[in-house]
């Protein structure tokens, strides 16, 4: 079986996918430039006859799917297959697979490099010793930018999945008080205490929001939880932006109900001038959305997703699963 491969793909990878299913076909979306579009991405799979695809950013929609009914299955490189149309593939019978857990170490050392930058007033004091404003008194500096340890404070996860448990692994030693949202799992560690939403909000001194977008995610944290959250605790989304009411968001921020934020995500991708608003913000430490953006997340998407596909394609399992990450995720996670 011919796979076609657009993801990035480093050449020991694509040797075991060649030893799994026969032959290949390498055309990354870098050296396209960007993402395929649904044309080109049936046009080069009828170019190439490829029976299967492993996709990274490429818009797999259900005019691709529909175009070709024979895909053995669809691979994508993401943490959620967001840009796969998953229904239309299921119901052709087609497997999706995707790779939880890429960019959870990433991710979560991103995290806490910014919560630790915002907490010692890090970016503020470098630009103010290249402006030259160490002036007379060795002690200047000490007393202007004194700030505080991440050691022995309360951080808050809402949503517990794989970045939520990595950063939590990490913080434990330092040690921080680790204390979690999440509905759907229940940790095993001890170390790691449930929580209400209310409650986590109320308490927490950082919160840090991991959340998928599903339809009730969607604007989940608004004004209400904002509004009880401690005057000097910091509100954390390196996950999407669209979970967050901005509005509230920056409502809170500019009338210092909270310390501060620190964002990789915006509801506009371009900033628009509401994101642009909280992005200039003294208070706010911003990013463009590179908590994933690491070169070693590409090497982690391939050992998943390769290890999933040998282990369903290998035992002769013929049954579509639905979305291939559960299993996956806990595996990765311990």
């Amino acid at each position: 079986m011919r796979i076609l491969v657009t993801a990035p793909y480093h050449e020991k990878g694509r040797e075991e996918l060649t030893r799994l299913f026969g032959e290949v076909i390498y055309r990354p979306w870098k050296s396209h430039g960007r993402g395929y579009k649904p044309d080109e991405l049936i046009a080069l799979l009828n170019e190439t006859k490829a029976g299967a695809l492993i996709t990274e950013h490429d818009e797999v929609t259900a005019e691709v799917i529909e175009a070709h009914p024979e895909l053995k299955f669809i691979g994508v490189c993401r943490g959620t297959p967001s840009n796969v149309a998953v229904q239309v593939a299921t119901k052709l019978g087609i497997p999706v697979f995707n790779t939880p857990a890429r960019n959870a170490q990433a991710v979560a050392e991103l995290f806490i490099a910014n919560v630790i930058t915002l907490m010692r007033h890090t970016l503020n004091s470098i630009q103010w010793l290249e402006s030259g404003q160490w002036g007379v008194g060795a002690h200047t500096s000490y007393l202007q930018f004194k700030g505080n340890e991440l050691a022995g404070k309360q951080v808050g996860m809402v949503g517990f999945g794989a970045v939520g448990q990595t950063i939590a692994n990490i913080l434990k030693t330092f040690p921080c008080e680790i204390t979690y949202f999440d509905p759907f799992f229940t940790s095993d560690d001890p170390a790691f205490k449930k929580q209400s939403l209310e409650d986590l909000f109320r308490t927490s001194d950082v919160v840090g929001i991991h959340l998928p977008v599903t339809t009730e995610t969607k604007g989940m944290i608004g004004g209400e939880l904002l509004s009880l959250m401690k005057p000097d605790a910091i509100f954390v989304n390196t996950a999407r932006a669209v979970v967050v009411d901005r509005h509230s968001l920056l409502e809170a921020i500019e009338n210092s109900r909270i310390r501060g934020a620190i964002l990789d995500v915006f509801d506009q991708e371009p900033p628009d001038e509401t994101d642009y608003r909280l992005i200039r913000h003294p208070n706010v430490l911003a990013t463009p959305h590179i908590a994933g953006a690491t070169h070693e997340v590409e090497d982690h998407h391939v050992a998943i997703l390769n290890r999933v596909l040998n282990e369903y394609f290998g035992k002769g399992n013929h049954q579509v699963p639905q979305l291939v990450n559960r299993e996956v995720l806990s595996s990765i996670v311990k």
